[in-house]
């Protein structure tokens, strides 16, 4: 995994729910690339159009709040989100990111230093943030212990299956 990622922003507002995230009346679809068709289709139905792989969510306060399906981190990581970048998280959202591989950063302030579109430098093993489209720099709080050994081993399926392979050679 790369600590480093750089990528295009696209900025929600606070209270961003589960629903929002990924709709109930899609939690019948099983395949990636049908799920990621309704990424954030609850708040922006274009969304999924417009994004790319390799691009960033920002959202203001408690992002991912709402029902503990863990369709919605599950639909971000499929669309090919790089990072989401919050000044706070709902709790079972944040643990299904990482549970899943999907870095998320706790950044204060974070909704009124990045416009929509900016160009973004993150290190998430720091938690520096340069806004390259401004200039603006900002500070997360890093990852590390064992939230970034599971994000280095894309999820925590992936840390479970090899500390368990290296157990039994």
């Amino acid at each position: 995994m790369n600590p480093l990622i750089t990528g295009r922003a696209f900025v929600f507002g606070k209270n961003i729910d589960t629903d929002q995230i990924y709709p109930g009346r899609f939690v019948e679809l099983i395949q990636e690339k049908e799920i990621a068709c309704h990424a954030m289709a609850g708040v922006d139905p274009g969304f999924a159009k417009m994004f790319k792989r390799g691009d960033i969510i920002v959202a203001a306060t408690n992002f991912g709040c709402g029902s503990s399906r863990e369709h919605a981190a599950i639909t971000l990581k499929a669309i090919g989100t790089a990072c989401v970048i919050a000044e706070s998280f709902g709790r079972i959202f944040y643990r299904n990111a990482v549970n899943i591989g999907l870095p998320v950063l706790v950044c204060p302030g974070v909704s009124q230093g990045v416009g929509q579109e900016d160009e973004l430098k993150i290190n998430i093993e720091t938690g520096q943030i340069l806004n390259l489209s401004t200039g603006t720099k900002l500070k997360a709080q890093p990852l590390s212990g064992y939230p970034l050994e599971i994000l280095s081993h894309g999820g925590i399926k992936s840390l479970i299956k090899n500390r368990t392979r290296d157990k039994s050679l």
